[in-house]
């Protein structure tokens, strides 16, 4: 049975793994960001891959809007293959990885330690490579995660992410918005109904395309790699703005397009995306928590909880992560093990 499977367990999960995650980590987030405020940070380096990537693109939008923090996706190889890693003074340098086996990401955050930056590492594994090269350790307490796709780890990254903003700016509405996160993570897990009615209809799709933008551009990633780790099928993420520049040309009736599109300052353009999308009878298929994104939708994922813009990755990704499950589980193929893929990658 599908509940039996370790990811669902793991996807069910998740409002547990953060409330857990906001007890034990938030003094250690705290001193993390004094220690930004201390040393007069000045911008941000995120070395990470796969999810945690998706998860650092989480940061680069929500610390630069509520922190002024200028935010770059580090490019490894730089470190390793080439040898000529930038100069990182006045930087935090910063490892994402949920095993914190990858040689490649442990060696940024040494080459920052090397230079005298901040370093810091967001990780499952406090006895890992990466925990050991870095100053401060952000622990995401999810326990093991046993299937290969990563769910839980995902969110408490997001989750660790959107605490440390908060502890920049010691905001108290910010931090009552951030705690609710937990029961709205639930709300929508008991919504599931929505995604089983649709999954049957998908079943022979072999492409699609993920559309998000703004703080959601990651979760147009993150739900794009789920779906490709889990059924096989070529999918593509994109911002609706890079969508509409060249993209568009592959629209034709009937090809799936999902739309991630929660309540924000970005509504009114995701309606007038979902109009031109529906001009050339694409199939557009809307998770949304407004009522009117969702009527222009061909089939609909409604999120059945209103949260603030900055904190809605935490809970948009939760209908992807299960219309991945459920697509896998309609193909009759094993979710906890994606053929070809290990549960730890190490890269150079």
């Amino acid at each position: 049975m599908l509940e039996e499977t370790y990811l669902y367990q793991e996807i069910h999960a998740q409002p547990g793994v953060i409330e857990t995650l906001f007890h034990s980590e938030w003094g250690t987030i705290q001193n993390l960001a004094s220690a930004i405020k201390q040393r007069n940070i000045s911008f941000v380096l995120i070395a990470a891959r796969g999810t945690s990537d998706n998860a650092a693109r989480y940061a680069n939008y929500l610390w630069g809007a509520f922190n002024r923090l200028p935010v770059a996706l580090a490019t490894p190889s730089l470190f390793t293959i080439y040898q000529s890693p930038p100069r990182l003074q006045n930087a935090l340098v910063l490892g994402i990885s949920q095993s914190g086996m990858s040689p490649d990401i442990i060696a940024v955050v040494e080459e920052g330690k090397r230079q005298g930056a901040l370093t810091a590492a967001i990780t499952n594994d406090l006895r890992s490579p990466l925990a050991n090269s870095a100053e401060f350790v952000l622990h995401l307490n999810a326990g093991e995660e046993r299937s290969v796709a990563a769910t839980k780890t995902y969110t408490a990254e997001l989750a660790v992410i959107a605490a440390l903003s908060v502890a920049l700016d010691q905001n108290p509405i910010r931090r009552s918005a951030l705690q609710s996160i937990p029961d709205a993570m639930q709300k929508v897990l008991d919504a599931r109904q929505y995604i089983t009615q649709i999954v049957p209809r998908y079943r022979y799709m072999r492409a699609c395309v993920v559309i998000g933008r703004g703080f959601n551009y990651c979760t147009a990633f993150e739900m794009a790699l789920k779906i490709k780790e889990l059924t096989y099928t070529v999918v593509e993420p994109f911002s609706s703005a890079d969508f509409l520049h060249g993209p568009f040309a592959m629209l034709e009736e009937g090809f799936p397009v999902f739309v991630i599109a929660p309540s924000g300052v970005l509504q009114e353009e995701m309606q007038h995306f979902l109009e031109t999308i529906g001009s050339v009878h694409a199939e557009s298929i809307v998770i949304s928590d407004n009522p009117e994104l969702l009527k222009l939708g061909r089939m609909q994922i409604p999120l059945p909880v209103k949260v603030p813009e900055w904190l809605s990755p935490i809970i948009s990704i939760i209908p992807g992560q299960l219309f991945a499950l459920d697509l896998a589980a309609e193909r009759d193929l094993d979710p906890d093990h994606p053929r070809s893929l290990h549960k730890v990658t190490k890269t150079i």
